[in-house]
């Protein structure tokens, strides 16, 4: 079974495929931006991504997200609640992390379903 890679970059692809398993990064775009924000948009890019993949936000398997500031989970996780669709939530973790620009106030990591 091949891997697919969409997006792909010297460094990184937006979107790995294998089987039936979607892995994908998501970062803000709008880097002066609240972290309220940056989340949705990243939620929105995360969205795109697994559209594009042949999925949707309910097949979400794990999810991962990296916060420059902890203090941040309670705004996070106020958009994250209305986001995720109710009962499908994933397995999740939220990591206070340094981030790989300055302006990022959270990443997202993600593993989905097909």
């Amino acid at each position: 079974m091949a891997i697919e890679r969409h997006g792909t970059t010297q460094r990184y692809s937006d979107i790995c495929a294998y089987g039936n398993s979607i892995y994908l990064v998501e970062t803000p775009q709008t880097l002066d931006a609240n972290v309220a924000t940056q989340t949705r948009e990243v939620l929105a890019g995360v969205e795109k991504l697994l559209e594009q993949a042949g999925s949707d936000k309910s097949r979400l398997l794990m999810v991962t997200i990296y916060l420059r500031d902890i203090s941040d989970a309670i705004a996070v996780n106020a958009v994250w609640d209305r986001w995720v669709p109710r009962g499908t939530a994933p397995a999740r973790i939220c990591i206070e992390a340094k981030l790989t620009h300055h302006d990022f106030l959270l990443e997202v990591a993600v593993i989905a379903a097909r």
